[in-house]
């Protein structure tokens, strides 16, 4: 049955299929049909449209280049690599030979083995961003400073009001301190509040990785290239000194990109020749204690030159001419001149009749396409710009103490006017 089924099928017609019609094919029918000769196409002839390829659009032709360009850059890549990785190579080779010679410096130490400082500087990670932030910039127009925009950047409602919560916070530390030692709570509260806005600031790049960086990579389009980068050698071995000595973690320390650290911003330098301990727990730590940051900042103020009872600046009225201005100008921040002498070449202390028998040196404060400003800058002023060289760090320091004093004095409760007494 199946078998006669299958004949039937083969030989019933299927409408509208050339060749299906009950009968058997003819062996002609089964020979391989004759192969189709195509001629070849001329170079110059269009291609048919059915074997051209689709337009691209714009976007797609441009990763189409990209695509290409970044394949060329690859095989360029491996021919010419092999050059570039044997300088990485001799850069990293010197890297290491400069922190192996620090460490070695350390072989007669006392205090610290070479093999302990080889232990840390051995970790130290170049810092890219650090060398950037220290080269000078070639800008095509020369800067003009404008001290009322670095005032208005500085000096900020934000900032006043936590100089206040931080003043009354330590407010019995600071009346000690400016009683022993004649520096006011206010520069002292200005320095910080600049510097780290009372320690919510203190900087996020590991110390051990800028001062590294600094010392054996500064940047070479400095004009003190090598004096700078001899400084922050010296700035690195005071570092190990100082984590050594005060048990400190040199692997996790963190701060500015200058290696500056804690609530004040102390160079190691400075951190081991002038900070104190301004809360008695026998360890200066300006990181954890603005106590000692307190004492440390008064103390460093001290050290280069603070006079007591002394201001720090004056107002000025000037009535000098090209000539004298340029005269006055020439010493920069230097106090040179005495009352007398500023009288003379036509600079007058105010408010009138201020007498003041320190010297003195007239401070231009620049202020963009505007007329500069003036005052005269005391000894103590001076002191503030071994803080940091710049008149406008000194003045914004100043102002902003005197900005967070003013503002303590307006939040202090009215007291109520005594009673009249009837007669």
């Amino acid at each position: 049955m199946a078998a006669a089924d299958g004949c039937a099928a083969l030989c019933c017609p299927t409408p509208g299929v050339p060749g299906r019609t009950g009968t058997p094919l003819a062996p002609a029918a089964l020979a391989r049909p004759a192969p189709t000769v195509i001629a070849p196409i001329p170079v110059s002839a269009p291609l048919p449209a059915r074997l051209r390829a689709p337009a691209l659009p714009a976007r797609a032709r441009w990763r189409h280049a990209l695509a290409c360009a970044a394949l060329a850059c690859l095989t360029w890549l491996g021919a010419a690599g092999a050059p570039a990785q044997a300088q990485g190579a001799a850069q990293d080779s010197a890297w290491a030979t400069q922190l192996h010679d620090l460490a070695g410096s350390f072989a007669a130490d006392q205090d610290i083995s070479a093999e302990w400082a080889w232990k840390v500087l051995s970790q130290a990670r170049h810092n890219g961003r650090v060398k950037r932030l220290m080269t000078p910039s070639t800008p095509k127009a020369p800067t003009v400073r404008d001290w009322q925009a670095y005032r208005e950047r500085l000096i900020t409602a934000a900032r006043i009001e936590a100089g206040v919560a931080f003043w009354r916070r330590h407010q019995q530390q600071l009346q000690d301190i400016e009683a022993f030692s004649g520096v006011p709570a206010s520069v002292i509260v200005g320095i910080i509040g600049i510097e780290t806005t009372y320690g919510q600031n203190m900087g996020s790049i590991r110390v051990l990785d800028a001062l590294a960086t600094l010392a054996f990579d500064y940047p070479s389009n400095h004009p003190r290239a090598f004096e700078r980068s001899q400084f922050f050698r010296k700035e690195l071995e005071q570092f190990l000194r100082l984590c050594h000595s005060n048990d400190l973690d040199p692997l996790t320390l963190q701060g500015s990109f200058a290696g500056a650290m804690g609530v004040p911003q102390f160079m190691p330098s400075s951190w081991r020749l002038y900070g104190r301990d301004g809360n008695e727990d026998g360890v200066v730590d300006l990181i954890s204690s603005p106590q000692d940051a307190i004492a440390s900042v008064a103390n460093y103020l001290l050290a280069h030159g603070w006079r007591a009872h002394q201001p720090a600046y004056l107002g000025v009225a000037l009535q000098a001419q090209p000539e004298q201005l340029r005269a006055l100008l020439a010493p920069d921040i230097l106090p040179t001149f005495d009352q007398a002498a500023l009288q003379q070449l036509g600079a007058l202390p105010q408010p009138a009749g201020t007498q003041y028998d320190g010297l003195m040196a007239l401070v231009e404060l620049k202020n963009g396409a505007r007329p500069p400003e003036y005052i005269l800058g005391t000894e103590n002023f001076y002191a503030v710009t071994r803080y940091n060289q710049s008149s406008y760090y000194a003045l914004a320091v100043l102002q902003l103490g005197e900005a967070v004093q003013q503002r303590m004095q307006q939040l202090q409760p009215q007291r109520p006017p005594a009673p009249k007494v009837e007669p």
